[in-house]
């Protein structure tokens, strides 16, 4: 059966397939070739991968990185596309349907959101539940580094609280924009921000996210 992470995950190949190695993304200054090897490393190297969140481990993570960008992109592609090895632990589909759901959103929208010409997609009703799920779950951490007090809330008035402090501001949009929001892509959301002008310009610049 297909989960919502398997989805993502082609999704995510095709279009860093269809952009080339050389696009932009909205990941700093990652290339989609920076991208992909940062999506294999992820999952196929844990022995790096743990640079993500340690400090220590960072250069060995920029090290493993940087030698998978060097391999083939087509290569790094297909890697993404047939997932994890068997020994991983992200083979487990509800390891992988947990951790890579929004993962593989976020990084497709990376992707659509660099170009031009992209608009917002149209999520299923079930896909869009799933993230907000997430969201509710995730939105402390998220926004631990919000300057102000931030509210995540839905169009149907569903609300998750991610920072409190004043003054507050309450992000409106779909699941799909607060999800891109919450994790530190704010100025490609397509949301709506209620509050005092300066907390709003605060938060538009913050380091939200993971």
């Amino acid at each position: 059966m297909s989960t919502h992470a398997k989805r993502e995950r082609l999704l995510l190949a095709d279009l860093l397939e269809s952009a080339g190695p050389d696009a932009p993304t909205l990941c700093a200054n990652w290339t989609t070739r920076d991208l992909a090897a940062h999506v294999v490393v992820r999952e196929r190297r844990a022995d790096a991968a743990g640079g993500l969140l340690i400090k220590s481990l960072a250069a060995r993570l920029e090290r493993v990185q940087a030698e998978f960008a060097a391999k083939p992109y087509d290569e790094l592609i297909q890697l993404i596309r047939s997932g994890p090895p068997r020994m991983s632990p992200f083979s487990l589909k509800q390891i992988d349907e947990a951790s890579n759901t929004v993962e593989f959103f976020v990084h497709a929208e990376d992707v659509r959101r660099a170009q031009p010409d992209w608009s917002p997609r149209e999520l299923d009703p079930v896909f869009a539940d799933a993230l907000w799920s997430r969201i509710e779950r995730m939105a402390r951490v998220l926004g631990r580094k919000a300057p102000v007090g931030l509210v995540l809330r839905r169009p149907d008035g569903q609300t998750a609280v991610a920072h409190r402090g004043t003054p507050v501001v309450t992000v409106t949009g779909s699941p799909g924009e607060l999800t891109m929001f919450a994790f530190g892509r704010q100025e490609q959301a397509k949301v709506e921000l209620d509050g005092e002008k300066e907390a709003v310009e605060r938060l538009v610049t913050a380091a939200l996210g993971i």
